[in-house]
């Protein structure tokens, strides 16, 4: 599969060849430009491959129904989207005959029933022009649970903990957890902590996979992957150290 987009030449994808049986925990990593949304964009078919084709269980994905991918693929993505209108008209958009009780439980899944229960007209509470209503993490639980919602065979999550806080991740990691089993998940992240437990993960370069493994695999080949982990490690263990010492000049 290779794609440009419409109104350029640069080709973002070449030759890109992957298959992926059902049920696979797929992990996308890499540097900002590489071609990791592009590649989960075009699963969800928000674009078209320029040539090539996607193939969802043996069958091109431009022959099936919008409904048909509504219903089948559940998506996640870095800047949540809510649509004008109350929490339940949000979370019935790709399963528009779901019941409350189906609903609540969605939300229960991901933990965030508390979002309706500290609001005075629960499910009927409105969210505002694009859930302007809401914080950035409560935008994030409903669109989660509004992916999961229709029950898709296909999840795609991209980057869909990096524009909240802390606590939510960690919320919105265990609902993961609980989710993908049994699923087929397209999984971009740039914390590569958050991926480690994937079946495999793909390293992607310039619109190509150039390794492929699990995480332990991947650290073995002291490759572009293990370069990725240490240098963000290391970043990180750098910024709890300056949080710890901030803290302690806070208090003396």
């Amino acid at each position: 599969m290779t794609f440009r987009y419409p109104d350029g030449d640069e080709t973002i994808l070449e030759h890109f060849n992957l298959k992926v049986p059902r049920g696979t925990n797929v992990a996308i990593v890499g540097e900002t430009g590489a071609g990791k949304s592009t590649l989960v964009n075009l699963v969800c078919r928000f674009f078209e491959p320029t040539e090539g084709r996607i193939l969802i269980d043996g069958r091109d994905a431009r022959e099936r129904s919008q409904l048909w991918l509504h219903s089948n693929i559940g998506y996640v993505l870095q800047t949540p989207h809510l649509f004008s209108g109350t929490i339940r008209d949000n979370l019935r958009y790709g399963a528009p005959d779901a019941t409350d009780e189906e609903i609540m439980e969605a939300l229960k899944t991901v933990s965030a029933d508390g979002i309706v229960a500290r609001s005075e007209k629960g499910l009927d509470t409105e969210v505002g022009e694009g859930g302007d209503l809401l914080s950035t993490g409560e935008k994030q639980l409903l669109s989660f649970a509004r992916a999961i919602l229709c029950d898709p065979k296909i999840l795609v999550l991209d980057e869909a903990t990096s524009s909240i806080d802390t606590f939510t991740e960690q919320v919105i990691q265990n609902a993961i957890g609980k989710v993908i089993e049994g699923r087929t998940t397209f999984m971009i992240a740039h914390r590569l902590s958050t991926v480690r437990g994937a079946d495999v993960i793909l390293v992607v370069k310039g619109g190509r996979i150039i390794e492929s493994g699990t995480h332990r695999e991947l650290l073995a080949k002291r490759g572009c992957y293990h370069g990725l982990w240490t240098r963000q490690y290391e970043a990180e263990a750098t910024e709890a150290a300056f949080k710890v010492l901030s803290g302690r000049e806070a208090t003396e």
